[in-house]
């Protein structure tokens, strides 16, 4: 068997222990690992193991991801989604669909403070599914408009999805964070059509709310600018120039935090909770990149991506059916693992081939992070799915995937919108202070 052939087995293999529930981290460094000691002999392998592990954490660029996810939990606990919910459903929630609408708004709103998809969704769903229940609606559309719009906070920066794909690229966290505005809010416009597409064919599964008056409306406007602060400081500071994405990290944290305080809810309970959920999750994203730096060890010691590259250059393909079969070949996998465990994966071999096609790599990073947005909504593994099935009670698994399809179908439109205009996505970081 060929060197690119073992590439090969060892990707499927890692799929297949994934769809066995072995925990992927586990799943990648140990078939990188028997990968790299059968193709280039056994006794290099603890030099390679060590090398790894100390190269996939060591970098100091890394520091932004427990900070972006200390800003993103103490936001949780500050109060800031249900303020933003109540904000958007004050505005929106006399429509058809309009509390569901009002879901995906709070979801993008608070996206932009938490880039976590999987904290979005639990966070703004614990909110969003006893009221919409509460005025009668339909369990199918308010489950997935809470599972979808949470896949926003992935997409809407700060976003931990650009962090790893910038650290494993090399690629500009800043200009990513900036990339993902557009696109962020396209993919906003797009959900909440297809909340009005799903009311129009059937009125009864979103009836409207009462109207809100103006007066009301400037009310909730004044309990939100914590998050407009926060934003506009954060991602502003990083347009402008003023600090580095690992500064904009730290300020965002710190900001969280003091905006906590000054709601009053910051106490010794929430400071224990806040800081031991930043180190889990930290820990659960460390040791994936641990794997995953061990598996691309492995995958380049095949030469797999190099045959990968020839191959398609001798095909002669057109470099957009080369995007087409990649965008195929993603939703797929999504449906197989989450989507930080997927872009980790794959982006070892994928990027380089990206690259020789020519493709923009901060824009072909927003299509990716949009496909990880479609795998998070697509059972049987989509993690959004799995959460909200947690966190709301009597919602079965079911009820949600059976909702999911037109949001699905929106994801998809952004992608055919991003690669006809690709500006959406780089024209705003060209435009950044160097």
């Amino acid at each position: 068997m060929d060197r690119e052939a073992i590439g090969a087995l060892g990707f499927a293999c890692v799929v297949a222990l994934i769809m066995l529930r072995v925990p992927v981290a586990i799943a990648m460094g140990v078939v990188g690992a028997l990968g790299y000691g059968f193709v280039n002999g056994f006794a290099t392998l603890g030099f390679v193991l060590g090398r790894a592990t100390f190269e996939s954490v060591f970098p100091i660029s890394l520091s932004v991801v427990p900070l972006f996810i200390m800003m993103g939990v103490f936001a949780a606990h500050g109060g800031l989604s249900r303020s933003l919910y109540t904000l958007v459903a004050s505005f929106v929630g006399h429509w058809r669909g309009g509390l569901a609408m009002a879901t995906i708004g709070a979801s993008a709103l608070f996206g932009a403070v938490c880039g976590s998809s999987i904290a979005t969704a639990a966070t703004i769903g614990r909110i969003a599914m006893p009221e919409m229940r509460s005025r009668g609606y339909d369990d199918r559309l308010a489950s997935a408009s809470v599972a979808a719009g949470g896949t926003l906070g992935i997409m809407i920066p700060p976003s931990i999805a650009f962090v790893i794909y910038g650290l494993m690229t090399e690629t500009s966290i800043g200009a990513l964070f900036v990339a993902g505005i557009f696109p962020g809010i396209l993919g906003t416009v797009l959900y909440m059509s297809a909340v009005g597409w799903i009311t129009l064919r059937n009125p009864r599964q979103g009836p409207p709310g009462p109207r809100i008056g103006w007066v009301e409306r400037g009310r909730e406007l004044t309990q939100v600018w914590q998050v407009v602060l926060l934003f506009a400081v954060v991602l502003g500071g990083m347009y402008f120039g003023w600090f580095a994405p690992t500064e904009a990290a730290g300020v965002g944290a710190f900001g969280a935090i003091a905006l906590a305080a000054v709601s009053r809810r910051l106490n010794w309970q929430v400071i224990r909770a806040g800081f031991a959920e930043t180190a889990l999750t930290t820990a659960m994203i460390f040791f994936i990149l641990i794997g995953a730096t061990i598996f691309n060890y492995f995958i380049d010691a095949t030469g797999l991506t190099q045959e990968l590259i020839r191959l398609i250059k001798e095909a002669g393909w057109n470099r957009y059916l080369v995007l087409l079969v990649l965008c195929a070949f993603y939703i797929v996998l999504g449906c197989l693992m989450d989507s930080l465990s997927m872009i980790l994966l794959t982006i070892g071999a994928v990027f380089p081939l990206v690259k020789a096609l020519g493709f923009d790599p901060i824009w072909f990073g927003v299509v990716l992070v949009t496909l990880a947005e479609i795998g998070a909504i697509t059972p049987p593994v989509g993690m959004n799915l799995f959460v909200l099935n947690a966190a709301v009670p009597n919602l079965p698994l079911q009820t949600i995937a059976r909702g999911i399809t037109p949001f699905v179908t929106a994801d998809c439109l952004r992608i055919f919108i991003l690669v006809l205009f690709p500006a959406l996505a780089t024209w705003l970081p060209a435009t950044m202070q160097k």
